[in-house]
């Protein structure tokens, strides 16, 4: 096939149809990148799971675990970066004088991602002039653990990994005296965020608890899409 051709292809296929697309764009390459309508994250169910099936019951232990306190949960996390950060006790409801043998102790697991738009097939004059929708959605357990399990915060970044274009941040509060523990879905639409985005940086944040076990808060289905849909005014 010619360069018109692939060009065409790429056109007809995902809906571009007035949207900039310079001759000089190695096409074919593009196509087969296929950077609109697919998921940008790597490993995005780390755990293993599907939104489809109902999260795991968590492990009741026939006997406490006497071992050293655990804070990171079973996975595979290749391609993210993550963290720990481990939260000191809360006492603030226990009155005084009163002796407490064991404490719930928590920890949020971060796990991160930074998608480099134009390294997955995307041009310049397509993020800056037509701004494709770039949407975000995430699926976590409604693991009962504690009134906030769950924080989700996604910024759009310029050339300089530093400059933020736009941003948006969940950080919802769970009602712990209904028990469903299914799996909640966070998504949002980014669109007419203006020219300059190159990166997407994908930062979502679970709560652990260790209790004479441990107990996690997983999750599954993080996706970061650009759908070819013309957003700009």
């Amino acid at each position: 096939m010619s360069a018109a051709e692939w060009k065409k292809r790429c056109e007809d296929e995902w809906g571009l149809q007035g949207a900039p697309m310079p001759d000089s764009l190695d096409w074919k390459s593009i196509y087969e990148a296929k950077p609109l309508g697919k998921n940008l994250l790597k490993n995005p169910s780390p755990h293993g799971l599907s939104k489809d099936t109902p999260p795991p019951e968590p492990d009741l232990l026939e006997e406490p675990d006497h071992g050293p306190p655990r804070f990171q949960p079973d996975g595979d996390f290749t391609g993210w970066t993550t963290s720990t950060e481990i939260l000191p006790y809360d006492t603030s409801g226990i009155p005084e004088g009163v002796v407490v043998c064991h404490l719930p102790q928590y920890s949020w697991f971060s796990m991160e991602q930074v998608v480099d738009l134009k390294a997955e097939g995307l041009w310049e004059e397509l993020l800056d002039e037509f701004q494709p929708e770039i949407v975000i959605q995430d699926w976590y357990e409604e693991s009962q653990l504690h009134t906030s399990i769950y924080q989700l915060h996604v910024k759009l970044l310029g050339a300089d990994k530093s400059t933020v274009i736009s941003e948006h941040t969940v950080n919802p509060t769970e009602d712990c005296s209904v028990y469903s523990h299914t799996w909640k879905e966070v998504s949002h639409v980014f669109s007419k965020y203006g020219p300059g985005v190159r990166y997407v940086h994908f930062l979502h944040r679970l709560k652990n608890q260790f209790l004479m076990g441990f107990y996690s808060t997983v999750f599954t289905g993080s996706s970061v899409v650009i759908r070819p849909v013309k957003t700009s005014s």
